[in-house]
């Protein structure tokens, strides 16, 4: 089955994704891994019940912009969920600390003001090795696929606790 590949070691919640739109924003910087974790939110999102044509799925230059493509898409009202999904690989300067902890920060704020999941999807990494390794294809470890399959949740929760039927 699918879901064993996903998620061998846990049992995951009772997911239904039918009809849920989700924004899916993607980093070009470092776009092989980027790439990589797309691959995998389609996997996981497919597997909770995310029609393929319910994402939709837009680009931006880094993930330090990702936090306002991540406003944007919130604040539009067409979205249930939404995902950045970027990577940020160490370098010999303090750019990574300034980009990995702004980006986070960021889209934390989008989710508290907004009310809408923002799944974050953003590789911090010392190499690519480490960022190859969390962005695996099927059968491996990918962050893009937590990530498809956790905004269904996080969404199936909020409508629970604001009373609305999942």
């Amino acid at each position: 089955m699918a879901g064993d590949a996903i998620a061998p070691d846990r049992e995951l919640p009772q997911l239904d994704g039918a009809g849920l739109r989700i924004a899916v924003l993607c980093a070009r910087f470092n776009d092989l891994i980027t790439k990589r974790l797309l691959d995998g939110v389609r996997r996981g999102a497919r597997f909770a019940g995310v029609a393929d044509e319910d994402l939709t799925v837009a680009w931006v230059p880094g993930a330090f912009e990702l936090p306002l493509a991540a406003k944007a898409s919130a604040e539009s009202g067409r979205f249930d969920a939404v995902i950045v999904l970027g990577a940020v690989i160490r370098g010999e300067t303090s750019h990574y600390e300034i980009v990995s902890e702004q980006c986070a920060r960021g889209v934390q704020d989008v989710q508290l003001t907004t009310g809408v999941p923002v799944m974050f999807g953003v590789l911090t990494v010392e190499d690519l090795d480490q960022a190859l390794a969390r962005s695996e294809d099927a059968g491996g470890h990918n962050v893009g696929e937590e990530c498809g399959l956790g905004a269904v949740e996080v969404v199936g929760f909020l409508r629970s606790v604001r009373g609305r039927m999942f």
